[in-house]
């Protein structure tokens, strides 16, 4: 069973990373997955915040790097423990794979990208929700476009990016309750 979901990680791996190249998202995905791309939105978040919610925005904002601190903490303890490696350093997968940046060394489940982004996505999305119901939407298709760029560039296969959103999502979900249980009426 785990051979025949590991097959179809591959295949899946292989369809996003051949069979969806294009040159528009050969521009693009290395741009998303990118860090330093976000930084702009990652201040703009804490400004709002603090600037629309003074004390408690402050507060949201330790949560929210609380979250994804232990997000960050718990992928790496996984990934020392599953020892995966990365597609592009896999000597079975090296050669088939499509690598659009630097390979980079660490292994590769999970995808740090994408649990730190979906622990971001889903702690604003789910405690800003009350006063902006849009934004969840918003949050996680940016987070999963995040998630698909590490496939797309040849760094992660799927279930690595699976497996981080769905980290990243659980955490966030922790913290939620945390920070809803100490500011209720936020």
């Amino acid at each position: 069973m785990l051979e025949q979901l590991t097959q179809f990680d591959h295949r899946l791996f292989y369809l996003v990373n051949h069979g969806m190249g294009n040159a528009f998202f050969d521009w693009l995905m290395p741009i998303m997955r990118n860090p330093q791309t976000w930084i702009p939105l990652y201040i703009a978040i804490v400004g709002f915040c603090i600037y629309s919610y003074k004390k408690t925005g402050a507060y949201l904002i330790i949560a929210l790097a609380l979250a994804v601190g232990v997000t960050d903490l718990t992928g790496n303890v996984i990934k020392h423990s599953v020892k995966r490696l990365r597609p592009c350093n896999s000597p079975q997968m090296a050669t088939l794979i499509i690598t659009r940046v630097p390979c980079g060394s660490g292994y590769s489940f999970t995808s740090s990208h994408a649990s730190d982004h979906f622990a971001i996505a889903v702690f604003l999305g789910m405690v800003l929700y009350r006063r902006n119901k849009w934004l969840w939407a918003l949050t996680v298709a940016w987070a999963g476009m995040i998630a698909f760029a590490q496939v797309y560039v040849g760094l992660h296969y799927p279930a690595d990016v699976f497996a981080g959103a769905l980290l990243g999502t659980v955490i966030a979900t922790l913290f939620t309750f945390i920070f809803r249980k100490f500011n209720p009426r936020f």
